[in-house]
This record gives structure tokens, sequence and C-alpha cells, in this order.
């Protein structure tokens, strides 16, 4: 990452971190295991796909609010939470604090790790990957990953013309993005298998991708079943989905 993309980042997240600082009440910090897994439709089943973490070494990439550190650190496994923003990494800790685990915290650039080779287990990275330059996060990640590690990326994804156009044009809750960023590619995807003995990608939201705007916690339902059964019928419709999971495996 340019000095001065890593400027603007990490400027543009202790912004956000700064504002959430101030509206955080000492509640707020509480992390309910079954609430963070089902916050969104791709959690669940990408924290599944680390398998087993009791006792591993798990590096929570980019870990913003800390939520997936706490899950973790609950589940066994011995965190080190990571973010390129220190306001992040400060919430993390405190989030830590009010849940009674402990987890190492470390402030870096994602793209140059401050840890030795095969340090980690596995990595967790939610809505961190595409923010950084694919082929040198790539890298580093093989790097830190032990032989047999496993790094789980979930991701936006931009097969589906009609949402990129959503995305860049209409107003939603929750549109903050920095200038750089754009979402995940299948060039990208070959980038990452340059570096890893294997990249599974599973997509989430088709048409509950539209539980965005939609209130009804039943009617949200309804979209994540249509889901199970559209891409169960036809998987190539993944390619048209919100976000993606992708599960790296290390040789």
């Amino acid at each position: 990452m340019s000095h001065a993309r890593l400027l603007q980042e990490r400027a543009f997240h202790d912004s956000q971190a700064d504002a959430r600082a101030k509206a955080l009440l000492p509640a707020d910090y509480l992390v309910d295991d079954d609430a963070y897994l089902d916050h969104e439709s791709w959690i669940a089943p990408a924290i599944a796909a680390l398998g087993n973490v009791d006792g591993l070494r798990v590096l929570d990439l980019g870990c913003g609010h800390g939520m997936a550190s706490v899950v973790l650190a609950r589940r066994g496994a011995r965190v080190t939470a990571c973010d390129l923003s220190l306001g992040y990494v400060r919430e993390a800790g405190m989030r830590a604090r009010a849940n009674g685990v402990t987890f190492d915290r470390v402030v870096c650039d994602g793209e140059a790790l401050p840890f030795c080779d095969g340090a980690f287990d596995r990595v967790w990275a939610n809505a961190v990957l595409h923010h950084l330059d694919i082929d040198r996060a790539g890298r580093e990640l093989n790097r830190i990953l032990a032989p047999g590690g496993i790094a789980v990326f979930c991701e936006p994804w931009a097969g589906n013309r009609v949402l990129n156009w959503a995305r860049s044009t209409l107003p939603y809750p929750g549109k903050h993005r920095t200038v750089d960023e754009t979402p995940l590619q299948p060039r990208d995807l070959t980038v990452l298998r340059r570096h890893f003995a294997e990249v599974s990608v599973s997509g989430h939201q088709l048409v509950a991708m539209l539980g965005r705007v939609v209130r009804m916690a039943t009617l949200k339902r309804m979209l994540t079943r249509c889901d199970d059964w559209i891409l169960d019928v036809a998987p190539s419709w993944q390619h048209y989905c919100r976000y993606v999971v992708v599960v790296a495996r290390k040789k």
C-alpha cells in the first residue's frame, strides 16, 4: 500500500472509530455470539470454515469492532487482533475487557504484517481484503500461515452489474467507503490462487440482498430461504451474489 493511500485509509477508519467511541455505551461493548453469527448470512458458515479453533493461533485481520475476536477467543482460540486503525484496535481492547476475554492487539498494515513466518494456524478477515493490494496481501498471508493453515475472507463481490450500479448510485444505510476500495473480482481470485494451494468460493445473498432495505424479520427469513433453494439448484448464480466467502488453504 502506498504511503499516501495508507494514511488516507487510516484517517478514514480512525474517524469512524472516533465517532463510534463517542456514541457507544458500556452495554454496547457486550457481544452475543448468536447475534454476531446471525447478523449477516455469510458469517456463520464463514466462521465454520475455520474449523475447531480451540488452542489454535488465529489472526483477526482488520479486526474493526473486535466482535469476531471476542467470539473466536470464547471458542478457545489464541487470538491476535490487528487493524490499520489505532481507534479500532482500542475499541477491540475495550470489547475484550467488557466480555472477559483476552487477546493480543496490533496496529499494522495488512500488506506488511509484522509477524514471523508460520505464526498463525488460521486467519479471519471480514470485508478487509478488498481494501488491499491482493498480490501483496496474499503473499504476506501465505507467509504468516503455518503449513496446512486456513484463511477465510468475507468480501463484497463485483459479479452483479445491477448491484454495482446500486452501490455506486443509490443511498442506503451503512454506505461508507474509502475512495480506493472496490468489491472483489474474478481476477482477484486468480491472484490469490498464485499464493495458496487451494482457493474455494461460495456466494451469499442473491435475492436476500433485498434485506438491506427490508425491515420485516419474517420477510428477511423468506428471502434467505429463497437463496438457499436457488443457489442449491443453480450454483452458478453465486456469481451474482452480494458477498462471497473465500477459503484459502496453504499446503
